[in-house]
């Protein structure tokens, strides 16, 4: 059945058109992950399904009966409650009872009647009929699996990661019918993601969300809408599905673009010579020179470009010796000693409020150690990307926010070595309309990204990250991940994005309990696969696992069924579709040889062309189509 469906939606942002005519739906159960990059709409497309914002035009309809919920990026408490009373607000018409229901306990103690008890059971009994009795075991069970344990303090006291998972588990409690999450693993650790993947991927619930986790997305999403140049394209399939044929749409779209481009070539030169529309053939072909003249150029969009060098390191980079630090009594950690060396590619793990953030504060000079010391070389420069963004001014222009910190820069790197900020905001696919506007008009993703290029742009050798990959767009994980594999400083990275900690790490440190730090050789899933060697020891040997400050998922993961070998059918077919392919290169190859003879008959020359795209476009769909069946017989 279905929930809720848009058509012909459009929206413009600050004379910005982020798409335009778009239509699609969505049915009971079905997982949505929407991509797109920083700035697309993404968040927008959520909140007009939310209803916290107005389409341009074009109708959102929905259900009748339909219960949603909404988790934004920035979630904001209207009163100031405990985060216990907050997270059991998800169902006010329960916790209302229980409210109405303690009251009438304490007023019972001081004295009963009549009346009272015949109130208590009328609200015992309704409490009852709608399974209340554990809405409040349920609300702290879904915090402690997101990380927090204080059940009682004010939200209104909460830092904003915290306010966010407050919201995310209210929205879970709640059991939509329709759950709309914007970046839910932001401010999650690792555990913690896990649990909520394994969480969705086992509810009934309908989900639409945002994420630049692609792990997560992966898992999670079943089906895959992408908003790409103002249009709305779906994939039924999860994220590696997408990749695939995202991959295969692009080529088929170049070659497509490519033969028009072509075509239209051959036509001016057809009508430069003084081609007239005496036949109704003529006109039909300069009707379509002008058609295809009067088309909007398609923008291609591109991965931002990062060619920044780094300078040389000295032989002493980062030394720290029998550091300490606590806070409010909690030791964060203890004793803990490292030395970098050359081209360290280090990774940071652990629970939410573990100090992860804090040992990057400490080592980077920002707030003291109790005890040890935390000393950088005289040769490092220091690129500190940090959660916060800290340094970018809402009022400050972009071209001016580059200028502040620099009007040249000298990458390092051959005889285009310098580039003015104009050129890097454009490397940083800042188009030129945006040079002078505010940085208060850019989406959070867009922020992110030029915050990162402030911290590139002075070629630092060596860098601290944390939790980079919040609110950056898919693309631009890719452009980040591509220059710190050519980075040829000391990487040192906090975050909870498993794929990204895969793609830049060589080795872990893990924050566990009483204050150690450990150590793990190897990547995020190379630490995972310890992990759980040594505890499947710690199961065989009959010891009990060590606590986790955020236990593992008590839900069980469904395992996919072995995938069916393929039928007779699909091995013929697959015979078919090789013999297709053969035959149509062979058909290519003799039209391609005819056109590259010299022919000068337009009419024939045209009646080619066309032929070898139809071609074209059936060698691409069967090449798809082989490819598919090849991976199905390999399996």
């Amino acid at each position: 059945m279905t929930i809720f469906s848009c058509n012909s939606i459009s929206k413009t942002f600050l004379d910005n058109l982020l798409f335009d005519n778009i239509s699609f739906g969505m049915e009971e159960g079905e997982r949505i992950g929407v991509i797109g990059r920083n700035g697309a709409g993404k968040s927008t497309l959520l909140r007009l399904i939310a209803g916290h914002e107005v389409s341009d035009s074009g109708i959102i309809a929905f259900n009748n009966n339909m219960r949603m919920e909404y988790l934004e990026q920035l979630p904001a408490f209207a009163a100031s409650d405990s985060v216990l009373h907050t997270v059991m607000g998800a169902k006010p018409e329960v916790r209302g009872l229980i409210d109405e229901y303690e009251n009438l306990c304490k007023l019972m103690s001081e004295g009963s009647s009549e009346e009272l008890e015949t109130k208590f059971a009328n609200v015992s009994h309704e409490i009852d009929l709608q399974d209340g009795w554990n809405l409040e075991n349920d609300a702290k069970t879904i915090l402690s699996k997101l990380g927090i344990t204080r059940f009682d303090e004010n939200v209104m006291n909460l830092s904003g990661g915290q306010r966010k998972r407050v919201a995310l588990s209210r929205a879970l409690l709640s059991k939509p019918d329709l759950l709309i999450l914007d970046e839910p693993t932001n401010h999650l650790d690792a555990d913690s993601v896990q649990w909520l993947q394994d969480y969705l991927q086992n509810s009934n619930l309908a989900l639409l969300l945002v994420t630049h986790d692609r792990y997560f997305l992966d898992a999670v999403a079943t089906r895959i809408v992408e908003i790409d140049r103002k249009t709305l394209f779906t994939y039924s399939g999860n994220f590696e599905y997408y990749l695939e044929k995202k991959e295969a749409a692009l080529d088929t779209e170049e070659r497509t673009s490519e033969h028009e481009r072509n075509k239209l070539r051959n036509e001016l030169v057809w009508l430069q010579k003084g081609a007239k529309a005496r036949r109704t053939k003529q006109k039909s072909r300069i009707d379509w020179i002008a058609k295809m003249q009067a088309q909007p150029k398609v923008v291609e969009q591109k991965n931002i470009k990062i060619e920044l060098g780094n300078k040389l390191l000295g032989g002493k980079i980062i030394d720290v010796g029998n550091l300490s630090k606590s806070i409010n009594g909690k030791v964060l950690f203890k004793n803990f000693n490292y030395k970098a060396a050359p081209g360290d590619r280090i990774g940071i793990i652990g629970a939410n409020g573990a100090g992860k953030s804090t040992l990057l504060n400490i080592i980077a000079g920002r707030i003291q150690p109790d005890t040890g010391w935390a000393n950088l070389g005289e040769t490092v420069t220091l690129g500190y990307f940090d959660q916060e963004t800290k340094g970018l001014k809402d009022s400050q222009t972009l071209i001016g926010t580059l200028r502040d910190i620099a009007e040249f820069i000298d990458t390092g790197l051959g005889k285009d070595r310098f580039l003015t900020a104009k050129d890097l905001l454009d490397r940083f696919n800042f188009p030129p309309r945006q040079h002078h506007s505010q940085v208060a008009t850019l989406s959070g993703g867009e922020k992110r990204r030029l915050y990162l290029c402030t911290i590139l742009m002075k070629n630092p050798n060596v860098l601290f990250f944390d939790e980079p990959t919040n609110d950056f767009d898919i693309q631009t994980l890719n452009s980040l991940e591509e220059y710190l594999d050519n980075f040829l400083g000391v990487l040192v990275i906090v975050s909870h994005d498993r794929s990204f900690l895969d793609k830049t790490v060589e080795r872990i440190y893990c924050f566990e309990e009483g204050g150690i730090i450990k150590e793990y050789p190897g990547n995020y899933s190379a630490y995972l696969e310890k992990k759980e060697a040594a505890a499947k020891l710690q199961k065989q040997s009959g010891k009990a696992p060590e606590k986790q400050t955020v236990s593992a998922p008590e839900i069980k993961i469904a395992v996919p069924s072995q995938k069916k070998k393929n039928s007779f059918h699909e091995k013929k077919e697959f015979d078919i579709v090789e013999k297709k392919i053969a035959e149509i290169e062979a058909q290519k190859s003799v039209i391609e040889k005819y056109l590259e003879s010299g022919i000068t008959d337009y009419k024939e020359l045209s009646a080619k062309a066309d032929e070898l795209a139809k071609l074209e476009l059936s060698l691409d769909e069967l090449t798809v189509r082989w490819i598919e069946l090849g991976e199905k017989m390999e399996a």
